[in-house]
């Protein structure tokens, strides 16, 4: 009998393994953005082994037939229309901050202020001092246990961060220029309608806060360094356009055919910079650029090798090790895809591509981690309020003929 029980003592089912806390997410935003992040979140948990399990608890927009729409499209559990509703339900313990930058700073300190995490899109805020007092109620947060993050997506694209690695361990040697364009032509079309990007009070500023802000969080990034000077021309090259007829669709939208009115947010931006090192910089962001449709390329020299990327090809890296041989030396074509690389070990076989959808799968999952082992957020409120300077100081340095500016930090 003895032998009987210890034979089924050793056979007894092991407990089962426990489920992971959940976090609640809370989105206040529900078109472009709204959707890619509706996807990171959807999906992060189902690719990654996390410490704590996203649940899509509500989403938020003004309109109660397209956020309940958009709620039953991507996942969410509830919509709310109003995003202090939101802050206030109990099932959220994340707001994720996806609408136009006028209203970042109110949503993400009031979201702070009631205890939550909070996940903001970029830029941070459309202004420095606004960008000042997220920062401030984020650091008050923090002493409380809560996490602030902007929301660079770019980082997250595995070359990207493989690069970071790379340079960081000084693989380039010290850096001498970096190089920086992101070039689209959605607005090449006078008649494309006015939408909210190109109205300074809801966007702050057009090509330069839209897509400067991406390029210059990534070469600060890639850098491992601040820019400390800037010197910069912007332009706006159609002042007026037409008129939107109802609700804008993605970027774009339909326009009435008779009202125009003004463009009040530049339409390119050009600049240079230094960063602290001495390494000089260049810059180039514009929607003006006819072909171009999402063109993010970046290159970045050192004495010892150089490194590019380009978005439109981006499981790839170029590198040229300078240290080679001359008679064999190149740039050689990395494929950023094998388990060792970063992201990578939880996705497809080597050589099987990713896409622009995954930097918000990422996203989602540092933010997690995060949360989960209390550490540094990265980046953070402090990180984007450091971009948000870099932005004014090109405004200031384009408005007094290009004159160098510093970068205060």
């Amino acid at each position: 009998m003895a032998r009987r029980e210890e034979t089924e003592q050793e056979t007894e089912a092991p407990p089962p393994a426990q489920r992971p806390a959940t976090l609640g997410v809370g989105m206040v935003g529900y078109a472009f953005m709204g959707a890619a992040h509706s996807q990171g979140w959807r999906t992060a948990g189902h690719v990654f082994d996390l410490p704590m399990r996203p649940a899509l608890a509500a989403i938020c927009g003004r309109d109660r037939t397209a956020v309940e729409t958009a709620a039953a499209r991507h996942g969410w559990a509830a919509a709310e229309t109003d995003w202090r509703a939101l802050i206030a339900r109990d099932d959220v313990q994340l707001v994720d901050i996806c609408t136009p930058g006028d209203s970042h700073a109110e949503i993400a300190i009031a979201a702070l202020e009631a205890g939550k995490h909070v996940l903001c899109e970029k830029p941070l805020a459309n202004s420095v001092a606004e960008a000042e007092a997220m920062v401030d109620a984020a650091e008050r947060a923090a002493s409380r246990g809560q996490v602030a993050i902007v929301g660079f997506n770019y980082r997250k694209v595995p070359a990207i961060t493989y690069a970071r690695k790379l340079i960081a361990e000084g693989r380039l040697g010290p850096l001498r220029h970096l190089r920086a364009t992101y070039l689209q032509d959605w607005l090449v079309d006078p008649e494309s309608p006015l939408t909210w990007r190109l109205k300074r009070e809801h966007a702050g500023s057009g090509a330069l806060g839209d897509l400067g802000a991406h390029i210059v969080d990534l070469a600060q990034f890639l850098a491992g360094e601040l820019l400390v000077g800037v010197s910069a021309v912007t332009e706006t090259f159609v002042r007026e356009r037409p008129v939107l007829a109802g609700p804008a669709a993605g970027l774009s939208g339909t326009a009435d055919g008779t009202a125009r009115g003004a463009v009040t947010v530049d339409d390119a931006a050009l600049f240079t910079g230094r960063l602290a090192s001495g390494a000089l910089a260049s810059f180039e962001a514009t929607r003006m650029a006819a072909g171009r449709k999402n063109a993010l390329r970046l290159e970045v020299n050192g004495e010892l090798g150089s490194i590019a990327f380009d978005l439109e090809r981006l499981n790839e890296l170029s590198f040229h090790d300078h240290t080679e041989p001359a008679t064999s030396a190149g740039f050689r074509r990395i494929l950023v895809t094998e388990p060792e690389h970063p992201y990578l070990e939880a996705w497809w076989p080597p050589g099987h591509a990713l896409g622009y959808e995954h930097t918000f799968v990422h996203q989602a999952r540092d933010v997690v981690h995060t949360i989960a082992t209390g550490t540094a957020p990265v980046p953070s409120f402090a990180d984007g309020l450091q971009v948000q300077r870099v932005l004014a100081a090109v405004e200031e340095s384009a408005a007094k003929n290009s004159v160098h500016t510093p970068v205060p930090f």
